[in-house]
């Protein structure tokens, strides 16, 4: 089988290097690809992952390069595409092609509409309103005491969100998008929800259209700096399993958000088939969802493709073709810890081509994968290429041995410029402290 995986980020590198262990795939490309996914091998015949200089969201272009080449089975990891209807247009033109079409993708593409339909449906959320009026903006942050999430309604690489704790820097949030239109069309229509606090975890749940099936615990470490300080980013590192909740917890929690979202989609007429991946709040009064995405999360990918047993191209495969509820997922009992190493100036503008120094030391080093996402190939040298540059991931019998191993193969990477933080599964490791 001939596979296209679509994307060039850390996400894109993992799902690569996943895929290309399945015996049944004898040719792959990824479009545009990075440094990393070029290096990988199929596991059948030992041929290597091809990349084609297509940009993920040039759906014409890649669409004209499909119809040429004929890949059997196509893998859309982005969340951009898939808002732009890529599913639609290649379905149309007769290729089989993973992923939410874009009527599903709205869950991720425009945060008023996921709000709504959560509102509609009874899925458990905070309190929210969503807005084009500054002055109506206003006074809704003021209803909240300024414990405000501000949300750009669209798609902003995951920078869209500021998150306030008193009125003024609220305000300061909705004039910064709806006035002064920091995030263009992307923030020109706003959500802004209550402050939830606790515990947050990211769910996974593979589904098509029919079922779901969920994924173990992870937890996402959004700011930039150690003890979740500084503006958000697209995800400085993660780990699975998470210890805030049980197995039966979970199954619990994932029941009580998919159930109700899974047959809302039925009843608004949504065949929603690929990833679903809301993120949680665990809060006293029990969890509430913060917003849904429509794609596998960034770096939770890394670390849950490093402890799924099967074969990941099955899955997908049922996702589409409407057997998902035929496959059990498998997990390896391991933890799998994910750091990213980011460039200067993170989460805004990163520069390029700094040469990156360390990778095969780090590759040697045992349990360890260094998945590339900002990086690219220049004069046969690995330089950085985007804002988040590595997701170096390591797995082991215990977290604190995975975590251990992450950054002792972060330790023998650098870069000019690079920026990480020391603090990923912290909270997990303190969850677990013996107490006095």
């Amino acid at each position: 089988m001939k596979v296209l995986v679509i994307g060039s980020g850390g996400r894109e590198h993992a799902l690569t290097w996943k895929l290309a262990q399945s015996p049944r795939i004898t040719r792959m490309w990824v479009a545009p690809g990075n440094a990393g996914t070029r290096e990988e091998r199929l596991s059948g015949s030992g041929d290597p992952v091809e990349n084609v200089s297509l940009a993920a969201d040039d759906l014409p272009g890649l669409l004209d390069w499909s119809r040429i080449h004929q890949p059997d089975f196509i893998v859309v990891g982005p969340d951009n595409p898939l808002a732009l209807g890529i599913v639609d247009r290649f379905r149309e033109a007769g290729f089989r092609i993973w992923g939410p079409n874009q009527k599903a993708a709205r869950f991720e593409s425009s945060k008023a509409f996921s709000q709504e339909f959560m509102q509609r449906h009874g899925i458990p959320t905070a309190r929210a309103a969503s807005f084009t009026d500054p002055a109506q903006a206003r006074r809704f942050c003021d209803e909240l005491q300024g414990q405000c999430a501000v949300k750009a309604d669209g798609l902003a690489l995951g920078k869209g969100v500021v998150v306030t704790s008193d009125p003024a820097s609220a305000h300061r949030a909705v004039d910064e998008m709806l006035v002064r239109g920091a995030f263009g069309n992307a923030g020109s229509h706003i959500v802004i929800q209550e402050r939830l606090h606790g515990r947050e975890v990211s769910l996974h749940a593979l589904t098509d259209g029919s079922c779901y099936r969920l994924f173990p615990t992870s937890q996402d470490h959004k700011r930039i700096q150690d003890g979740d300080q500084g503006p958000n980013t697209g995800g400085m590192g993660t780990y699975s399993p998470a210890p805030f909740l049980s197995d039966e917890e979970l199954s619990r929690v994932g029941a009580a958000i998919l159930d109700p979202w899974l047959r809302g989609c039925r009843a608004e007429g949504i065949d929603f088939r690929g990833l679903i991946y809301p993120g949680v709040m665990l809060t006293v009064d029990g969890p509430r969802v913060i917003e849904f995405n429509a794609r596998f999360g960034d770096p939770e990918t890394q670390v849950y493709l490093t402890r799924l047993e099967n074969d990941l191209l099955d899955l997908l495969e049922a996702c589409v073709e409407g057997t998902l509820g035929q496959h059990a997922l498998r997990w390896s009992p391991n933890a799998s810890v994910c750091v990213v190493a980011a460039s200067a100036g993170y989460p805004g503008t990163s520069p390029k081509g700094k040469p990156i120094e360390g990778l095969a030391g780090a590759a040697r080093l045992p349990g360890v994968k260094v998945f590339h996402a900002g990086t690219a190939l220049q004069d046969g040298r690995v330089v950085t290429n985007g804002g988040r540059v590595l997701g170096v991931t390591a797995t082991a019998g215990t977290l604190a041995e995975a975590r251990d191993r992450a950054y002792e193969a972060v330790a023998t990477i650098a870069f000019d410029g690079m920026q990480y933080r020391r603090d990923i599964a912290a909270q997990a490791l303190q969850h677990h402290a013996p107490t006095a």
